[in-house]
C-alpha cells in the first residue's frame, strides 16, 4: 500500500492558510482584549502571525486555536518583559531614552487647542478691568478670595461676584465659537 502525502501536507504556506487563517479574527479579539490598545494587538497579533508560520511545520494540526493562543500569550509576555524599565542597570540613560520615545500631542492637541487658547485670551481681554483684575489673581496667580480682596480693597463677595461673571462670559463666547470648554483636550 503507497501513502500519498497530500501537498498540503508538506507547504507551510497551505499549511497556516489551512489552520491559522481561519483563527485570524479570534486572535485580532483575544489581542484587542490583552492590549486594550489597537495598535499594541495588531503589533501582537502580526507577532503571533510570524511565530506560527516559523513553527507551522512542527504543528500537529489539532486545536490550531488553541496553539495560536498559547503563541499568542508566549509573545505577549515577552513584549512585557521587554517594557521592563532597566532603572537599576543606569537612570540617566532610562530617562533620556524615555523621552525621546514620549508620546507627542494628539492631532486634536495640534489643532483645536491653540484655536481655544485664542479665543480663551480674546474673551478674558473683552472683560471690564475690574473682571480681568479678578481672574488674573484667583484663576491664573492662584490667590484665595480674601487675598484677592484685600489686594483690590473690595469685598470677598465682590471678588466672588466678578469671578462668576467673568468666568460665564468666557464660557459664552467659547461656546459661540463652537468650542465646548467640556470636550475640549486640556
Amino acid at each position: 500500500m503507497v501513502l500519498l502525502v497530500s501537498p498540503s501536507a508538506t507547504d507551510p504556506q497551505a499549511l497556516f492558510e489551512e489552520h491559522v487563517v481561519p483563527q485570524l479574527e479570534v486572535l485580532y479579539r483575544t489581542a484587542r482584549s490583552i492590549t486594550r490598545n489597537q495598535v499594541d494587538a495588531e503589533d501582537l497579533v502580526q507577532e503571533t502571525l510570524l511565530r506560527a508560520f516559523g513553527a507551522i511545520d512542527r504543528f500537529d494540526g489539532r486545536y490550531p486555536k488553541a496553539w495560536l493562543l498559547t503563541i499568542m500569550r508566549n509573545a505577549n509576555i515577552n513584549r512585557a518583559r521587554k517594557k521592563v524599565p532597566d532603572l537599576l542597570d543606569d537612570p540617566e540613560l532610562t530617562f533620556e531614552r524615555s523621552t525621546r520615545f514620549a508620546e507627542t500631542d494628539t492631532p486634536e492637541q495640534v489643532v483645536v487647542e491653540p484655536v481655544f487658547d485664542a479665543t480663551v485670551h480674546s474673551a478674558f481681554n473683552r472683560l471690564p478691568e475690574s473682571f480681568k483684575q479678578v481672574v488674573e489673581l484667583v484663576d491664573l496667580q492662584g490667590l484665595a478670595y480674601q487675598e484677592s480682596a484685600d489686594l483690590l480693597d473690595i469685598p470677598v463677595g465682590t471678588v466672588m461676584s466678578r469671578l462668576h461673571r467673568a468666568r460665564k462670559r468666557i464660557r459664552t463666547e467659547i461656546a459661540e465659537y463652537g468650542l465646548d470648554s467640556e470636550r475640549t483636550p486640556t
